[in-house]
């Protein structure tokens, strides 16, 4: 029996806080990518956090860790959550922070079509179609690009960086709807969340190896970008994300999800001095429009 609620004021105000931090991770990787790439903080952070989840994990009774059944959705959650964070990773080297943030944030419409088809308690409406419709308007305005002089090869390689965001987006969602539709629905937080830490750091480690993006240079704001991404992000906002899409509707979780691309985009441009263009700015109210009208359908109607 699926008893999971529909958002509360404790709950609202939760992702609202989850919000803004999720607006401002974005930002601060790319200002700390000149000393480190966004792919090694990130397989860093996710270590670092796995390691802090353990003693969690030890004392909650419930996690059943080695379970069969729970190791191989817990696998396939890991790969899922290592791609959305190595396509952001690589997103950022081409596009802004503002675009990424946006486009990384079309995960709850996606989540939302593809719980549709195989949970009752997410079936959409009619009213919720026309905001994912509205949504996809809003991704197809983004992207439109000039295509003129000097600036075509700039513009082309933001391109590509927004569709990385934008893939990485849709891997943020089919891990969402892997967790509620597997095993890992019913397990303990701390057993989901250690089996994404854990893998995607094995996993995007490697890569940055691999791909030459391993190396560090120490300062201050690598420091400081890896204890905000480790204690905060990866450890505190990680749990209580998986606390509430245990407790609460998926569907209903993105109520004020679109909060984070706004505060995305105000603190790249504020902290990184980002250039938003007149139809990304059109493209991302469409957007926002849409993720409101998928997950406010109920108040709405009312």
């Amino acid at each position: 029996m699926d008893e999971r609620k529909t958002l509360d004021a404790r709950a609202s105000g939760l992702m609202i806080g989850l919000c803004m931090i999720w607006g401002l991770q974005q930002v601060i990787l790319k200002m700390a990518a000149p000393d480190i790439s966004p792919l090694m903080q990130i397989a860093l952070r996710s270590g670092l956090a796995a390691i802090l989840l353990l003693p969690l994990l030890y004392l909650d009774k419930a996690a059943e860790l080695f379970n069969r059944q729970n190791l191989q959705a817990g696998a396939l959650v890991a790969f899922l959550f290592s791609l959305e964070f190595f396509l952001l990773a690589q997103a950022l080297q081409w596009t802004s922070a503002s675009h990424a943030v946006v486009l990384l944030y079309t995960a709850p419409i996606f989540v939302a079509l593809g719980l549709h088809w195989k949970l009752p308690a997410e079936r959409l409406s009619w009213l919720q179609w026309c905001g994912i419709a509205l949504a996809f308007i809003g991704i197809v305005v983004t992207f439109i690009r000039e295509q003129s002089g000097t600036a075509s090869a700039i513009e082309q390689q933001m391109l590509w960086g927004d569709l990385l965001a934008l893939a990485a987006g849709i891997a943020w969602a089919a891990t969402t709807i892997t967790v509620r539709l597997s095993s890992l629905a019913q397990a303990a937080v701390t057993q989901t969340l250690f089996y994404q830490l854990a893998g995607s750091f094995i996993l995007l480690f490697g890569l940055a190896v691999f791909l030459g993006q391993a190396s560090i240079h120490f300062t201050p704001l690598v420091i400081g970008s890896l204890a905000f991404h480790t204690l905060v992000v990866s450890f505190a906002s990680f749990l209580a994300w998986f606390w509430l899409l245990r407790n609460y509707l998926a569907s209903r979780l993105g109520v004020f999800s679109f909060l984070t691309p706004l505060f995305g985009i105000i603190f790249g441009v504020w902290l990184l001095d980002e250039r938003i263009e007149p139809n990304f700015i059109l493209g991302s109210i469409l957007v926002l429009a849409g993720i409101v009208v998928v997950s406010l359908q109920g108040w709405l109607r009312k």
